[in-house]
């Protein structure tokens, strides 16, 4: 699409117009509010010419799977629900640097198996400016990005979602796989993506934080916070928390100390040397 085309037209415009261009498509549905959004809007555009492709796994909170087969049952979605074999791969389990890589082989290689359809993802404009090898994977299977090609970011995603009916879905949290929470690395173990899961919805339904991670550090267990969140947190209630969050942990295995401290994103990526 050239510039002169795009004067003038609405973000949700400009989707419509990447998504009319295409035969048909496959989407690689998270569970997120982009991936969804992504869906809706092409099912709209290509019906049947599109097909939804989720992957679960142990990196994959079981609200996400139900979050995207309700919106599938919902809206007629013919939707793949499959495992991507990510934790039967050596290079992700060993957590690199680079383990996005190893996913999103894992996740396109998978669908690409089951159809032969061009395959889509729900990456915006916001997510190019961050360090991602997930997309180096992507190109590997010219998987398309068609909320880059139209100019979107996360902000006009979420525009996007409440325009086409999603409601609550417009506002979701930011939720990057459970296998995010573990310092680069430290061995990917389903039993501690269960605890990490546990802890984070632990400490939401305590405080209702704004966002809330528990980073499985060297040693030790850190609770990130929003600062409103984090603030809110008298000594009791730190206490308290903390007990339960060491109790989780020590259930999975892990015996560490917990402490609180804000929010950064990406804060367990480590970025070696070369």
């Amino acid at each position: 699409m050239t510039l002169s085309m795009t004067l003038g037209m609405t973000a949700r415009q400009r989707l419509e117009h990447e998504l009319s261009s295409l035969d048909q498509a496959a989407i690689a549905v998270s569970g997120g509010v982009d991936s969804l959004t992504l869906a809706t809007a092409a099912q709209r555009i290509l019906g049947d010419r599109v097909s939804m492709h989720h992957a679960t796994s142990p990196a994959v909170p079981a609200e996400a799977t139900a979050r995207t087969r309700a919106l599938a049952a919902f809206q007629g979605w013919s939707l793949d629900v499959f495992d991507a074999g990510e934790f039967d791969d050596p290079d992700y389990r060993a957590n690199p640097v680079n383990r996005c890589f190893f996913c999103k082989t894992n996740l396109y290689g998978a669908v690409a198996r089951r159809t032969d359809r061009l395959i889509l993802s729900g990456t915006n404009l916001d997510d190019l400016g961050e360090y991602r090898p997930g997309l180096d994977a992507a190109s590997r299977h010219n998987v398309r990005h068609p909320f880059v090609e139209a100019g979107i970011d996360k902000r006009m995603v979420r525009a996007l979602a409440a325009e086409l009916g999603l409601g609550a879905l417009s506002e979701l949290a930011s939720a990057p796989c459970l296998s995010s929470r573990i310092e680069t690395g430290i061995r990917i173990e389903p039993r501690v993506l269960a605890m990490v899961h546990e802890a984070e919805q632990r400490v939401i339904a305590t405080l209702r934080p704004r966002t809330a991670r528990c980073r499985v550090r060297a040693g030790r267990i850190v609770i990130e916070l929003d600062e409103d969140a984090l603030q809110s947190l008298d000594d009791g209630a730190r206490a308290s928390l903390e007990a339960a969050i060491v109790a989780i942990a020590s259930a999975a295995g892990l015996q560490a100390p917990v402490s609180f401290a804000p929010y950064r994103n990406g804060s367990t990526f480590i970025r070696r040397p070369a």
